[in-house]
Parts: C-alpha cells; structure tokens; sequence
C-alpha cells in the first residue's frame, strides 16, 4: 500500500514537471543568442569580434533566423526537425566591411546540421556531433 502511495506521487510529480518544462525547440524562441564561440579560425575569438559578437533570433512563426554577423545585420531561412537544423543562404545583408571576421560566422552557419542546449542553457550549434558555435541568451 505504502509503495502505491509514493509511486502515485512520483507520478503526478513527474507529469507536473514534463508540462512544466519547455522543449528542446521551444527554448530558441523568444530570445536573443549572442556567440560565445567559433570553431576553426586560428585567431582568438575576441580577436574575431573584438567590438560586436554575432547575434541570432529565431523566428517560429516564419521560420527564419535573424541578427548580425557582428558587422551587419542578416536573415536567412531555418529549418527545424527534432534536433536537426539548417540554415539557408542570409538574405541581403548590410554592406559595411569590419574586416572579414563576419563571413565566417556566415559561412560556418551553412555547415551547422544539428543542435542541443548544454546544462548551462547555452545554445549549441552542431556540424555532426561536434558543437561548431555556442551561443548565450542574452536578452528576449
């Protein structure tokens, strides 16, 4: 009788905090996600974006992404299956050259096929199943 109690109410915990808790897709929505890091350049990644770092928005209901490359601002198609990802070709940009460091944020955003939040509710970019970007919220 005693063990019926407590899985009764393990049970009606559990539930409670499943529809309490947001999924994995629902967590890019509503928030701003500054870069934290890059892989592949040789340089430091405060080297790379010195003044601005990159920015990225999603939007559900469109399914595009926006935000700035660090320089300037960008849009681009996003599609989202589980934890697939995939970006499309940024949109028209804003013309203003910082000194190339943006492409690549650009460029590496073509490669990125997955994602997953770490435990410190960062954004984590995947190309296969290494994190290629990684992202902190910053603001809604």
């Amino acid at each position: 009788m005693k063990t019926s109690i407590l899985l009764f109410f393990f049970a009606i915990a559990l539930a409670d905090s499943c529809s309490n808790s947001k999924s994995a897709d629902e967590e890019l929505y509503g928030s701003t996600w500054e870069l934290d890091y890059i892989s592949g350049p040789r340089i430091a990644f405060e080297g790379l974006f010195p003044e601005k770092k990159p920015q990225i928005s999603f939007d559900q209901e469109s399914s595009k992404v926006s935000g700035t490359d660090s320089c300037n601002g960008y849009s681009a198609d996003y599609v989202l299956e589980g934890s697939s990802i995939s970006f499309g070709e940024p949109g028209p940009t804003t013309m203003m050259f910082c000194g190339g460091s943006e492409r690549q944020f650009l460029e590496m955003m073509k490669k990125i096929d997955g994602f997953f939040f770490d435990e410190d509710g960062k954004l984590n970019l995947l190309m296969g199943e290494v994190p290629m970007m990684r992202f902190k919220k910053v603001g809604p």
